[in-house]
């Protein structure tokens, strides 16, 4: 009996010293690393709307055409007998330059005519007069006479202005659009002899809808005082496969609303398209030709307290994504006053300070959870937190 008592306290003590070491063991194990929360929220980056002077500008296009466009007819008949070495297509002519001349012979005898029929006219006159003062002749036949010299008078001007209409001029500085007549070709009254255009400044009408007249400072229809401000332009085109730029003004609107596209055309101005004034021209400025196409980028109106985002952060037409300061996402329409290629503009002072989504987001559901790029990173106690809780949930 003792002996099979002492086996039995024996493996008792051995079963004993075996948990020991094994407890003692397991406390000398390195603790298990803890495993890093995952959020799995989407993580966007945020702007918080701010109220801002906003300047506007409005965009259009239009084709640049002269201001003074002339075509050119022979007023007299006859051979043409001289042509100046400008009177091309592309050729540039000063203000008077003659361009053309008519056979004059015909014309310079008239006048030779008309002056000495004016001369025996002004003898009759005078004569009539003087024999009328003595009583010799009657007073009809002082008229009559006086009627033949203001005829005979009238026949010398216009021998003489038909003399002057052999010799074809044009009061303004300009350039040969197109080319009809040639030397020793013979006109008629009416026949066309070119067309032409004065190159002092040059025009594009710009078509502008009702909206875009609310963002520019311009009045409907031309004003007739001097002192109107208009808004400058900036004008733009391809020449050479490069972007080019032009300054110019609005001048005036033609005051009707087109029936057909139901817009409003402004004019602006370009003083002196072809850099041809020496006391203006500028060494690096481009020569803008008539005809060509152009875009131009209108100043417009200044308004104040206008918030401006970026035009892809628009959902739909008027939507925004903001982020509430539990970075829960709310979809909400806003404003919108304008938009162009670039911005959104919206209307509403009292959106200041709130936080808005520009990262895009593939679903978006009002109450969802995000992550910011402005949150700040988490501490110790709150990843421990998320752990425990992540362990706790599983």
């Amino acid at each position: 009996m003792k002996v099979t008592t002492k086996r039995r306290l024996i493996v008792v003590g051995i079963f004993i010293m075996s948990l020991i070491a094994m407890i003692a063991l397991a406390s000398m194990k390195p603790p298990q690393p803890k495993r890093p929360s995952v959020n799995n929220a989407p993580l966007v980056e945020t702007m918080t709307l701010e109220p801002q002077t906003v300047s506007f500008e409005v965009r259009s296009q239009g084709t640049v055409r002269p201001r003074i466009n002339t075509a050119l007819s022979a007023e007299i008949s006859g051979q043409i007998t001289y042509i100046s070495e400008n009177f091309v297509a592309g050729g540039l002519f000063q203000a008077n330059e003659v361009l053309l001349q008519i056979d004059p012979t015909d014309y310079q005898v008239a006048v030779t005519q008309a002056k000495a029929l004016a001369r025996q006219r002004q003898i009759e006159y005078e004569g009539a007069k003087s024999l009328r003062k003595q009583g010799y002749r009657a007073e009809s036949e002082l008229a009559s006479a006086e009627a033949a010299l203001a005829a005979a008078k009238s026949s010398l001007v216009r021998a003489e202005k038909n003399l002057e209409r052999t010799r074809i001029s044009l009061p303004y500085r300009g350039m040969v659009r197109e080319k009809v007549s040639d030397l020793g070709q013979y006109v008629n009254p009416g026949s066309r002899l070119a067309v032409t255009f004065a190159i002092d400044t040059a025009e594009v009408r710009l078509p502008l809808t009702d909206r875009d007249l609310a963002f520019l400072d311009i009045p409907v229809m031309q004003t007739l005082s001097g002192d109107a401000v208009f808004p400058e332009v900036t004008l733009s085109a391809q020449q050479k496969g490069q972007p080019t730029y032009w300054q110019a003004k609005i001048v005036r609107t033609e005051g009707v609303v087109d029936e057909a596209s139901r817009v409003t055309y402004a004019v602006a101005e370009i003083i002196d398209p072809y850099q041809r004034n020496q006391t203006l021209i500028d060494t690096n400025a481009t020569v803008l030709p008539i005809g060509t196409y152009v875009s131009a980028l209108i100043e417009g109106v200044e308004m104040q307290n206008i918030i401006k985002v970026p035009r892809d952060v628009l959902r739909g037409a008027n939507e925004l994504l903001f982020v509430d300061d539990d970075n829960k996402l709310r979809i909400e329409g806003v404003n919108i006053l304008r938009t162009d290629a670039d911005y959104a503009y919206i209307d509403d002072v009292e959106l200041t300070g709130r936080r808005i989504s520009l990262t895009a987001i593939g679903s978006p559901i009002n109450g969802m959870s995000l992550r910011t790029t402005d949150d700040p990173p988490a501490t110790e106690e709150q990843a421990e937190e998320t752990v425990i809780a992540s362990e706790e949930a599983q």
